[in-house]
């Protein structure tokens, strides 16, 4: 039997001790409405499913439920979430996965506790965009399609630079601790920055209060703010992939 793996948390101590059996979590299933289970590795839990490769497959329902699990125990405390579809074929698959990752977990772990993600998206809708919408690549080569080639890439330039201008701006409105920034086209004149944001959980209602200075200082953009949410874009890319 496989395990499918959720995330990893703290291995809480109770009654002065840990324990070394795996224990169920209530109240919330896993993918295919499996019992989730904390798997204990030291100081680590690894919070897993049994999932049967031969018989079970994963869809897009799927990533609802791996989350779900995901966000219940980020509510009890410091989680580093697994990559969806991580899967360890066997016990000692999974063990060797937290042996080999140990310092790297705990570090993460240290760095992250008391923290909380969140979520800003700006939909930038301004006439200058129409200038900035995608170049059609030609398929023949020769000159047109060099000037298209250059084209593109001044466009793709140019939006990015206005993107990172923005970045800053709401850098300096909410003041996290840390960020990552993506950006896209989303229509002939229209970019989608999403910005993911770490910040301390104690300063949460305070980060969602500056939600109103933003949408008013911010012209010419669709604002949205959500979160708490777990910490995914903020681990190391290796911890993605332990599997």
């Amino acid at each position: 039997m496989s395990w499918y793996a959720y995330c990893l948390t703290e291995h809480l101590i109770t009654n002065g001790t840990r324990t070394r059996r795996p224990f169920v979590l209530d109240g919330i299933q896993g993918v295919n409405g499996a019992t989730v289970l904390g798997y204990p590795s030291g100081e680590f839990a690894v919070i897993v499913s049994e999932f049967d490769r031969a018989t079970n497959s994963l869809d897009e329902k799927h990533v609802l439920e791996h989350a779900r699990v995901v966000s219940v125990c980020f509510r009890q405390g410091t989680v580093l979430p697994f990559r969806f579809g991580t899967i360890f074929d066997s016990e000692e698959s999974l063990k060797h996965a937290v042996r080999a990752n140990r310092r790297a977990f705990g570090e993460s772990v240290a760095r992250l506790k008391g923290k909380a993600e969140m979520h800003v998206k700006l939909i930038v809708r301004d006439g200058a965009l129409r200038e900035l919408r995608d170049v059609q690549i030609p398929d023949t080569v020769g000159g047109e399609y060099l000037s298209k080639l250059r084209e593109k890439a001044c466009a793709d330039r140019e939006r990015q630079t206005k993107a990172r201008a923005l970045s800053v701006q709401v850098h300096r409105l909410f003041n996290p601790l840390e960020e990552e920034v993506s950006c896209k086209r989303v229509d002939t004149d229209g970019m989608l920055i999403d910005i993911a944001h770490l910040i301390d959980s104690k300063s949460i209602e305070k980060y969602q209060n500056r939600y109103s200075s933003a949408a008013k200082q911010l012209k010419n953009c669709e604002i949205s703010v959500s979160g708490p949410w777990p910490p995914y874009h903020f681990l190391p890319g290796k911890l993605r992939t332990v599997a």
